[in-house]
């Protein structure tokens, strides 16, 4: 059986594809760009403030998610929010937090480069190879980051796995906003169908936040970001406060704002196939980009991703 796997990202599809081959005594080591883990399940926070300014909330559809979702409910580390929908608590990240515990992780550090010599993997950065438990010596990889990151790394790699390029996103510019006043007249949700923007959430209404601040997260919707992709954060910024404003009514200036762009949003066309594998070159890929644009779809990915790893030692 494959001994120790090495996977490059630590989003929902990397986590669970490593606390399914850790539940079945297989060594893993994460490499992750970010100092946190999660992916698009992030939570930003700055001067005392959180905005989970990705992922908004999740809901659980299939046995094996509703099981995971309620480990994290008795846990304290997801809550219901609405309807059938969870967020993490007290931030998006903290079921991320939870899956990652006592996993070897290496944070901070951008894979460029994926090497194989003498059929043992390599995973490299700018600098050159990571120094991380056993790289150098993987006997298989895990690529799990957007699907035209993830190509980008199996083209350094010579390998090939048919259908990560059918992938495509829809971008999203986000704006987090922060107020000293209460603007509770004003629903905490609000979701539009067209124009400027998709998504209005009062963050600060979601279970388990604690801020003196009211919060706001906006996102706009995949047409606008992608006519002004290139505004720089400060003119996106500016853009979205005033259709907010127009949206909500609420014209009292933030104490805080600040508007992020996400290039890889939300999953519009999937690959088809709950994950990828070459056998031959022992490297696979997986994510939301496989099934479909949900938190669900990037765990039961991820999940996929490992039993077809066991599935192969037990059959070797």
């Amino acid at each position: 059986m494959t001994q120790h796997i090495g996977i490059i990202g630590a989003g929902m599809g990397g986590l669970s594809a490593a606390q399914s081959l850790r539940a079945s005594g297989v060594r893993v080591t994460l490499f992750e760009k970010s100092r946190g883990l999660g992916g698009r399940m992030s939570t930003r926070r700055v001067d005392g403030l959180q905005f989970d300014h990705g992922a908004q909330y999740f809901t659980a559809k299939g046995a094996a998610f509703k099981e995971q979702v309620a480990t994290w409910r008795s846990s304290g580390a997801a809550a219901p929010w609405f309807d059938d929908s969870y967020v993490g608590a007290p931030g998006m990240t903290a079921p991320s937090r939870a899956l990652g515990e006592g996993l070897d992780l290496v944070t901070a550090r951008t894979a460029t480069k994926l090497v194989r010599t003498n059929g043992l993997w390599r995973v490299e950065d700018a600098e050159g190879p990571i120094e991380a438990p056993g790289n150098g010596a993987f006997n298989a990889l895990i690529v799990a980051v957007p699907a035209p990151q993830a190509q980008t790394l199996l083209v350094s790699a010579g390998a090939d796995l048919p259908g990560v390029s059918e992938a495509r996103y829809a971008p999203c510019w986000a704006l987090m906003l922060a107020f000293e006043t209460s603007h509770e007249h004003v629903s905490s949700r609000i979701k539009l169908n067209e124009g400027a923007i998709s998504w209005i959430a009062r963050d600060s209404d979601k279970p388990g936040r604690g801020t003196a601040c009211e919060t706001w997260v906006i996102h706009a919707s995949p047409a606008w970001t992608r006519e002004y992709i290139k505004l720089t954060p400060d003119e996106a910024r500016a853009a979205l406060l005033e259709r907010f404003a127009a949206i909500t009514g609420i014209e009292a200036q933030p104490v805080y704002a600040s508007a992020h762009r996400w290039l890889y949003a939300l999953v519009e066309q999937a690959a088809g196939a709950p994950c990828l594998w070459n056998s031959d070159m022992q490297i696979g890929a997986c994510g939301d980009w496989c099934i479909g644009p949900r938190v669900e779809a990037a765990f039961e990915s991820g999940r996929a991703m490992a039993e077809m790893i066991l599935s192969q030692g037990q059959n070797a």
